[in-house]
């Protein structure tokens, strides 16, 4: 998986390749498609849900640039995998799932390969929360039209966010790097095309958004 498909993605970054050889993917996903865990393709977790391709995971997670000592917010934990991968790379990972059932078995198998400092919430992350201040690094694991602002304001001076832009009805979408360059002040930066499944909710609320 990782020398045929994400590295010629231009992933180099060995801490990043190391954080995908160390969770064993075959893990997240259905007995049925253990077989097919290590492909390109986007495999069905359950309530209409898909585990990303390798590919994405591993531009995500090198384009977050993350650090020993970074907070990490993810938004749509499904399996679990990337939540495991971002665990690797980071201090502490909070992770928000909507389907109460993903968050559970998501839970457990954090808990079966002793992952101790990710914090799983059930919630809709497009709704208005309780979400701490100054992340470094935010993963959104799902499309959305635009970026909500709320997401940008809980960035810390210098923080990252990784995000797939774009309606669903549109044949590609745009994966883009945000960078908060000051108090009032961000940088985006487009990274690749490509189309993601879009995160629930967030078409809906992305007008109603408490800020």
């Amino acid at each position: 998986m990782i020398e045929q498909q994400v590295r010629p993605w231009d992933v180099l970054d060995q801490r990043v390749l190391d954080a995908l050889a160390s969770v064993p993917r075959e893990e997240f996903v259905s007995h049925e498609h253990r077989g097919l865990a290590f492909s390109d393709f986007q495999l069905p977790i359950g309530f209409g849900q898909t585990l990303l391709k390798p590919i994405i995971d591993g531009r995500l997670l090198q384009s977050l640039n993350i650090h020993l000592t970074d907070s990490i917010l993810e938004i749509g934990a499904g399996s679990g995998y990337l939540s495991a991968c971002l665990s690797r790379l980071g201090q502490q990972c909070d992770s928000l799932e909507i389907h109460p059932e993903l968050a559970s078995s998501a839970g457990i198998r954090l808990e079966q390969l002793g992952i101790g400092n990710v914090t799983l919430l059930q919630q809709d992350a497009a709704e208005p929360w309780d979400a701490r201040d100054a992340y470094d690094a935010i993963a959104f694991g799902g499309s959305v039209e635009t970026v909500p602002t709320f997401y940008k304001n809980k960035m810390a001076v210098g923080g990252r966010l990784f995000a797939v832009v774009g309606n669903k009805d549109q044949p590609t979408m745009e994966a883009r790097l945000i960078t908060r360059i000051s108090e009032t002040e961000w940088r985006t930066d487009s990274l690749f095309e490509t189309r993601l499944d879009p995160l629930i909710n967030f078409a809906a609320n992305e007008s109603t958004f408490i800020f």
